[in-house]
């Protein structure tokens, strides 16, 4: 499974064109599709970024919590699925973000690539400092709790 951390701002050209970081490629690397995987963020005004192991492990969480004709399997097909955009990158590891992407993400000419364990997110880089303040803010109010899972030992 792909891992994805730090945080990586790159030049968007005129085309849409963008290089998705090295080490983003490198956690690719493994999988049958050779890109990465884009959809709107349906909580924040930046795109969602997986790779496909990721995706079909969403569409079979999907459809293992919610009935076929649920609203609620509707809306996760609707707000990931329907909107979801595969890009293969070039030889130069760069991929073109449709204008769905960039204008959701308000993106111009940089693009912030921000890994985020197993996905990550693109920002447009002053709205992603804006929400790394807010992010930081309600962290140290709520002082979050995170229990880590250890490894059972073998008997």
């Amino acid at each position: 499974m792909a891992l994805f951390v730090s945080t990586f701002i790159n030049k968007v050209d005129r085309k849409g064109r963008v290089s998705v970081p090295a080490s983003f490629r490198a956690a690719l690397s493994a999988q049958s599709f050779q890109g990465i995987v884009l959809y709107p963020s349906f909580t924040t005004a930046a795109a969602e970024g997986c790779g496909t192991d990721f995706l079909e492990e969403l569409a079979a969480a999907s459809s293992q919590s919610f009935d076929l004709f649920s609203p609620e399997q509707d809306d996760i097909n609707t707000l990931i699925f329907a909107s979801s955009h595969q890009l293969a990158w070039d030889p130069e590891g760069r991929v073109v973000l449709p204008e769905e992407i960039l204008g959701h993400a308000a993106i111009t000419e940089q693009a912030a690539f921000v890994g985020k364990g197993r996905t990550f997110q693109i920002w447009e880089p002053e709205a992603l400092k804006a929400h790394q303040a807010e992010a930081r803010a309600r962290a140290l109010a709520n002082r979050p709790q995170l229990k880590l899972r250890r490894p059972e030992a073998a008997s």
